[in-house]
């Protein structure tokens, strides 16, 4: 394991004094150089002080990202702040006490600003200065003194501006660093004031990013080349810092970044046009520290390059992100599983840097509202993260359309004008009533209830009169297994199907919205709406007994997850759904849209026991896949990296896409046992599924209502159940015999005798494949006479025969091989079967 370092949280920051206006006294300045090229410029300020500082606060934000110093000291442990909202409509700013940092007699204030979010390249293809040419800085220093006084320093024209030594940088791109005296060298001139309107700032309420843990290399080696590989042991984001001896003036050292290593060699293929390098220009000395300014990176991997064979002495990784405060945690007996969990909390940590986005490593680090629609559960119950999703919510609104379309990335950087896609606009719906659910504060959806309502209206004029919402700009169930590399919305999955069942859902949502808010016209309203597209879904793509159009996994997930079909419909429903799981081997066959929903289908259903299968398999594609393949973040591709090593030839391969990762949501309400019943956690469900392989679990959640811990495993004969219930809330308690307990606040323990395990009757092939031990006997027999199938092979070739007697398959694995090899399985196959069901010879 690595050698880690955490970095402990900073406070919020307390409350200004009250009388310090905001940016009341200073105007935004900037450099005379705009060009894209340009070093990133650095203003100061210098004044005197006649007596100690009793108070002083810098009240500060800027057009791109700063690093703001007093008398050479950091005034926050911030970066790349203000952090990334669409500046059209909000910029944020910060108030940091800075009362140690200034001195009686003389002082400097230096603020260096980069490109940024808002000049640097955003998006692929790249465009840069989306937001405007000039980067600058808007600052107030409000002092008071011990005697007395008061004093403000403002930025505005007495300032200077100077190019600093960071001669570019980029997030995408990395920076490039000038360390030689001669780099800064030049004359300092008079900052320009820019025009500026003010009436967008607004004060950040939610954690700035921040290092938050420092991880040394686990395992250094050289390349073709003699650089140096460095090995982090952990996906990550952030930036390598090196500490280099006896530096030389002139010299070059080159890092460069990856996610992947393969034959010794860095794979930046995944990176696309995003270069991810940083380069630094040495100065004779003793030692140099180097570490890069304004950017970050995705990677595990780092190459550096221009280093003499002595002249490193450390480097660690620093990790980048949004200072979140931990709410979730999950451990249970299977280290696979626990892994899994771990690779969802590291992806979460990498993409929520100052809004939630898709990936951190290649060109494109957009905040994708398909991907956090799908994720926001499991962020919740992870993460504390309600402030900065009801940040990137005010984005989303500003952004909405006049005809209430949603973009589908926020902020929105393609503004390709009306657009309506299933799933990724219903953000607009999804991420507040999660947030609501999670806080159980009715003023989330007060703010949201117009936004949905107005996209529901551009959904319902594209579905037309019969309610179907058919064609338009779809991504669908993106990147399904099944598509090729080269188009990850090919699914099987019908896009039809996709986008009605999420315009009822999102329907059904807005309808309880308004009841909520006491809007009865509205309720009334969206519940007609609602109940006439159930109608028109059922009549289109289900039939009478319930099978549902496209026969894949993700079709029936949502129709049975999102309340689309009646009971004995969903009955049927679940059962070939878990057919269908069968029959691919127990591989994972959804993406995007599908994938957060198949196991509450099935568990729901009562296929628990395939859906631990389902969620235990570890031959590709599953979740277990890239667990057993060294990863240590979730994969936006079920394959990013194939069976033979090499990668995945798709031009989307992140190794950091935290949207598959919404399976943690199901393990903690599963695996965990714990299930939130009511907005806020009033109300909640103790109830550990007994159709798993785990001997032990705990999960724990520091709720709004206070710290909920379970606890249970398995020994001797004894289930054993340990809740902490908080003050205000209770707990339903549901043990494995079937008993139910209400519990209140406090500690509570509960034992009940476990059911001794009786191997179940193996009536068909069906039975067989739910048996784990089994049906591996099962496919090793199989493999005897056909030892270039695999075990999805020998599932699909029993997709005909689940009904059947186990023996029967050997009927079809035996055509057109000769007959006393068949007769051969068939005996095999009796064989294992034989002590189960007591069956004799046919």
């Amino acid at each position: 394991m690595p050698t880690r370092t955490v970095i402990d949280r900073v406070s919020a920051t307390p409350e200004p004094d009250p009388d310090l206006a905001p940016l009341t006294d200073a105007v935004m300045i900037s450099s005379g150089d705009d060009a894209l090229d340009a070093a990133a410029p650095q203003f100061v300020r210098t004044f005197r002080l006649h007596a100690p500082v009793a108070h002083a606060w810098l009240t500060i934000t800027a057009l791109g990202v700063y690093d703001a110093r007093l008398n050479d000291q950091p005034v926050a442990t911030d970066v790349l702040s203000p952090g990334w909202t669409d500046y059209r409509h909000r910029l944020t700013y910060d108030r940091h006490d800075v009362t140690k940092l200034l001195v009686a007699g003389e002082n400097r204030i230096a603020v260096t600003v980069g490109n940024g979010w808002y000049r640097g390249r955003l998006g692929r293809p790249a465009r840069r200065d989306l937001y405007g040419q000039r980067i600058g800085v808007i600052a107030e220093l409000s002092i008071r003194t011990a005697d007395g006084d008061q004093m403000i320093v403002s930025t505005d024209e007495t300032w200077s501006s100077t190019p600093t030594g960071i001669r570019a940088n980029d997030l995408y791109d990395g920076c490039v660093i000038d360390m030689r005296p001669s780099a800064v060298d030049t004359p300092p001139v008079a900052a320009q004031v820019i025009p500026f309107d003010r009436s967008v700032l607004r004060p950040r309420r939610w954690p700035a990013v921040r290092v938050t843990e420092r991880i040394a290399a686990t395992h250094i080696t050289h390349d073709a080349q003699g650089a140096m590989i460095v090995d982090f042991g952990q996906n990550l984001v952030g930036w390598a810092v090196l500490n280099i001896g006896q530096p030389h003036d002139g010299q070059v050292v080159e890092v460069s970044y990856a996610e992947i290593v393969i034959d010794g060699q860095l794979q930046t293929a995944p990176l696309r046009d995003a270069r991810s390098i940083d380069e630094y220009q040495l100065a004779d000395g003793q030692s140099s520290t180097l570490r890069p300014q304004f950017t970050f990176h995705g990677f595990r991997y780092a190459r550096i390059a221009g280093l003499g064979p002595d002249q490193l002495n450390d480097v660690e990784a620093e990790v980048v992100g949004s200072d979140l405060r931990r709410t979730g945690w999950l451990e249970t007996s299977d280290p696979l599983l626990n892994r899994l969990h771990e690779n969802t909390v590291w992806s979460l940590r990498g993409n929520f840097v100052s809004l939630p986005t898709d990936c951190p490593q290649r060109d494109e680090r957009l905040g994708w509202t398909a991907d956090i629609q799908l994720f926001a559960p499991t962020a919740t119950f992870l993460y504390d993260v309600d402030a900065l999703l009801q940040s990137w919510l005010e984005d989303l609104y500003a952004g909405q359309l006049p005809d209430g379309s949603v973009p589908v990335v926020i902020p929105d950087i393609y503004r390709r004008g009306s657009v309506a896609t299933a799933g990724w606009g219903d953000a607009v719906v999804l991420v507040p009533w999660e947030l609501y659910q999670h806080t159980g504060d009715i003023r989330v959806l007060a703010r949201a209830f117009e936004p949905m309502r107005r996209w529901l209206d551009r959904v319902r004029r594209d579905t037309g009169p019969d309610l179907i919402w058919s064609g338009g700009h779809q991504y669908g169930d993106w990147l399904d297994p099944a598509a090729p590399p080269e188009d990850p919305a090919a699914a099987l999955t019908d896009r039809d199907l996709v986008a009605t069942a999420y315009f009822y859902r999102s329907t059904t949502i807005a309808a309880e919205v308004a009841g909520l808010l006491d809007k009865p016209a509205e309720y009334r309203m969206l519940d007609g709406l609602a109940r006439g597209i159930r109608e028109a879904f059922r009549a289109t793509f289900v039939t009478a007994r319930g099978r549902v159009m496209s026969e894949s996994q993700t079709a029936y997930a949502l129709a049975i997850d999102f309340g689309l079909l009646d009971g004995p419909e969903t009955a049927y429903a679940g059962a070939r759904l878990a057919d269908l799981v069968r029959r691919s081997g127990f591989t994972i066959g959804t993406g995007f849209l599908g994938t957060p929903v198949i196991l509450d289908a099935l568990t729901s259903t009562g296929h628990g026991r395939v859906a631990w299968r389902l969620l235990t398999q570890i031959e590709c594609p599953s979740w277990l896949y890239p667990v057993t393949q060294g990863a240590t973040t979730v994969w936006e591709r079920w394959d990013s990296q194939l069976p033979d090593g090499r990668l995945n030839p798709g031009e989307m391969t992140s190794f950091n896409h935290y949207a598959f990762g919404a399976v943690a949501a199901w393990m903690h309400k599963n695996l965990g046992g714990l299930t939130r019943l009511e907005p806020g956690w009033a109300r909640y469900r103790v109830a550990p599924s007994t159709q798993t392989g785990l001997t032990y679990a705990r999960t724990r959640h520091l709720s709004p209502a206070g710290p909920i811990d379970v606890r249970w495993q398995r020994h001797d004969g004894t289930f054993e159940l340990d809740i902490e219930v908080p003050p205000g809330t209770v707990a339903e308690v549901v043990m494995p015999d079937g008993s139910l307990a209400e519990a209140g606040p406090g500690q509570h323990r509960y034992t009940a005798e476990t059911v001794p395990h009786i191997e179940p009757t193996v009536a068909n092939t069906r039975a067989a494949m739910d048996d784990p031990q089994l049906w591996a006997q099962v496919v090793g027999a199989v493999q005897q006479l056909r030892p270039h199938w695999t075990a999805a092979d020998v599932a699909g070739a029993a997709w005909p025969y689940l009904s059947r007697p186990l023996p029967d398959l050997a009927r079809c694995v035996g055509l057109s091989i000769p007959t006393p090899a068949e007769d051969k399985l068939h005996a095999a196959l009796q064989q294992l079967v034989s002590g189960r069901t007591g069956a004799g010879p046919p």
